[in-house]
């Protein structure tokens, strides 16, 4: 990790859970991160949890990934502040209850614009930046789930599903490109399964949350 210190990095989704714990995880690495959130709050916060002598910095910049001009604007301001991006980590993501055969259509979209769209975004504007700036050894890390991998045993999660599903396609496509271009920029994708985090709060409720990790710790 040494050589990323003092380098730019993105992380969407940083006001909670794992994008929350990867932008701290960086700035204690000494990284210059950009954290980007509807609620630019909590990410402000992380500040006050940085290691005591952590030379890293943070920028917070308010983004809707559901709107892309918020996420063009966004790297407009990367642009202009840092010239340069070294890292951008896709860590935003949502799940709705929105079964396939009962869901509203409303819910579908907007996990499509922040599961797969704003992933998409993110990805092409990063490494047009990457390669504008000259950097050729860039990394694009893509949060995706178990649930990408496998369809869970849950309705509620059914288009959740798809969409991590397009996040792991989405991900060979971009190496893929990549590869094409004889660019050293990587693309990784990273599927976690349960993790104890909001999410599961804002989907279902406290009760829903509470329910599922006492089953498992059992």
């Amino acid at each position: 990790m040494e050589r990323w210190a003092g380098r730019v990095a993105l992380v969407t989704g940083a006001s909670s859970g794992i994008g929350a714990a990867i932008a701290l995880a960086l700035l204690n690495r000494d990284m210059k991160v950009v954290g980007c959130a509807r609620n630019v709050d909590n990410v402000q916060a992380l500040s006050s949890k940085m290691r005591e002598g952590s030379k890293g910095s943070l920028t917070v910049v308010h983004c809707d990934l559901r709107n892309h001009d918020d996420i063009t604007s966004m790297f407009e301001q990367i642009r202009s502040e840092f010239g340069i991006l070294h890292l951008c980590v896709n860590a935003a993501g949502l799940s709705k209850d929105a079964p396939l055969l009962s869901g509203d259509t409303d819910s579908w979209k907007e996990m499509l614009d922040v599961n797969v769209l704003a992933v998409s975004i993110c990805t092409r504007e990063a490494v047009t930046l990457m390669r504008d700036s000259g950097v050729d050894d860039g990394h694009i890390f893509n949060v995706c789930s178990m649930a990408g991998h496998r369809p869970l045993n849950n309705k509620m999660n059914s288009f959740y599903g798809a969409t991590k599903y397009a996040v792991r396609a989405l991900t060979e496509g971009v190496r893929a490109e990549l590869r094409g271009l004889k660019s050293h920029i990587r693309v990784t994708e990273i599927s976690p399964g349960l993790v104890e985090t909001e999410f599961f709060v804002r989907l279902g409720g406290e009760q829903f949350s509470q329910k599922i990790f006492k089953n498992l710790k059992v």
